[in-house]
C-alpha cells in the first residue's frame, strides 16, 4: 500500500498554520477536530455491532478476546484488556493484548517491530489461538505488517477475526472476517494517529469489552456486580451496589460481603434468599453466573 494514499497520512490544509496559533486557538482547533470522532464511530456502528455480536457468542462458549496492535493501537489494546479483571473479574487469560515488540513496547517505543510479519504469526501461535477465540487487529493505517500477519494467521487457525482501522479498503480489512473502518480523516499533526485515530480506537474498544461483558451477565442493569474489590474505593463501590440491589443497611451489606469473600453477586444472592455462601454460590452457578437469573427476575 502506498502510504501517501492513506487518509491518516495526509496533510489537511486547515491545520497548516498550527505553529502560528496561540495556545487557546490551537486548543480550540484540536477540540473541534476531536468532536468529529464520535460521528465517524457512529457511521461504523453496523460493522461494530456485527463484530461484537459474533464475539459475544464465542466468548459465551468459552472463547477469549485478544487484541493485537503495534505502537499506539497496541497500547490501547493493552489498556482496554487490563481494565477487564478489576471491572468484570475476568481472569487475565480471558481478555488480553499482544503488542509488537512485547511488554517493553508498552512504555518504550519499538517502532521497527511493527514490520515483523513472522513475529506477528509467532505471537498468535504462542497464544494458542483457536476456533472459539476472537482476535481484534488494531492498526490506524490498516496495513501494519505485524498486525495483518497476526490476524491472517488467527483466521487460518479458525478464530473469529476483526480488523479495526481508520482507512478504507485496507489489507487488514481484507484478511479480517469483520472489517471496521472508522474514517476520522487527516490528523491535526499530519500522520500523528495517536490523536483522532487513537480516540476512535479507544471508543470502539470501550464498546467491545463493555458490551461483550454485559452480554455475558457481568452487570446488573448498569451496576458493576462483578467488580473485584481490591482497594478501598472498590470495596465502597461493592457495598453501595449490595445496598442498592438488596435495600440492606450499610453494616448488613458489609457483613454479607465479608461472609462471601466480597463477591458482590454471591453476597446479593445470599442476602436475598438468606443463604450460606456455599448455597449462594451454587445458585449463581446454576444461573450461569447471571445475577438477574439467580434472583429469579425476567431478562
Amino acid at each position: 500500500m502506498n502510504l501517501s494514499e492513506l487518509t491518516t497520512e495526509s496533510a489537511d490544509p486547515r491545520f497548516a498554520g498550527i505553529d502560528t496559533m496561540s495556545v487557546g486557538e490551537l486548543a480550540a482547533t484540536m477540540n473541534a477536530a476531536d468532536a468529529t470522532v464520535p460521528g465517524a464511530v457512529a457511521r461504523a456502528l453496523p460493522w461494530i455491532t456485527a463484530a461484537i455480536e459474533a464475539t459475544a457468542e464465542r466468548m459465551e462458549a468459552g472463547g477469549r478476546l485478544v487484541y493485537v496492535g503495534a505502537g499506539t493501537p497496541g497500547r490501547l489494546g493493552v489498556l482496554d484488556a487490563s481494565e477487564c479483571p478489576p471491572t468484570f473479574s475476568t481472569p487475565p487469560e480471558q481478555v488480553f493484548a499482544i503488542i509488537a515488540g512485547g511488554e517493553s513496547a508498552i512504555v518504550s517505543p519499538c517502532e521497527g517491530a511493527e514490520d515483523d510479519e513472522a513475529a506477528g504469526v509467532a505471537a498468535i501461535e504462542a497464544a494458542g489461538i483457536g476456533p472459539l477465540d476472537t482476535v481484534v487487529g488494531i492498526a490506524s493505517s490498516g496495513r501494519t505488517p505485524y498486525v495483518v500477519a497476526a490476524v491472517r494467521r488467527a483466521g487460518e487457525l479458525g478464530a473469529l477475526t476483526v480488523g479495526l482501522s481508520c482507512n478504507a479498503g485496507t489489507p487488514l480489512g481484507d484478511v479480517a472476517g469483520h472489517s471496521i473502518e472508522v474514517l476520522v480523516g487527516p490528523e491535526v499533526v499530519s500522520g500523528s494517529t495517536r490523536l483522532k485515530a487513537g480516540t476512535a480506537q479507544k471508543l470502539v474498544l470501550n464498546m467491545f469489552s463493555t458490551i461483550v461483558m454485559v452480554r455475558l451477565g457481568k452487570t446488573y442493569g448498569n451496576l458493576m456486580v462483578d467488580v473485584k474489590a481490591t482497594n478501598g474505593k472498590l470495596r465502597e463501590r461493592a457495598v453501595r451496589i449490595v445496598r442498592t440491589i438488596t435495600g440492606a443497611e450499610r453494616d448488613e451489606a458489609l457483613a454479607v460481603l465479608d461472609r462471601n469473600g466480597f463477591n458482590v453477586k454471591q453476597a446479593i444472592v445470599a442476602s436475598r434468599f438468606d443463604l450460606s455462601p456455599q448455597d449462594a454460590a451454587a445458585r449463581l452457578a446454576r444461573s450461569g453466573g447471571r445475577l438477574r437469573a439467580a434472583l429469579g427476575e425476567q431478562v
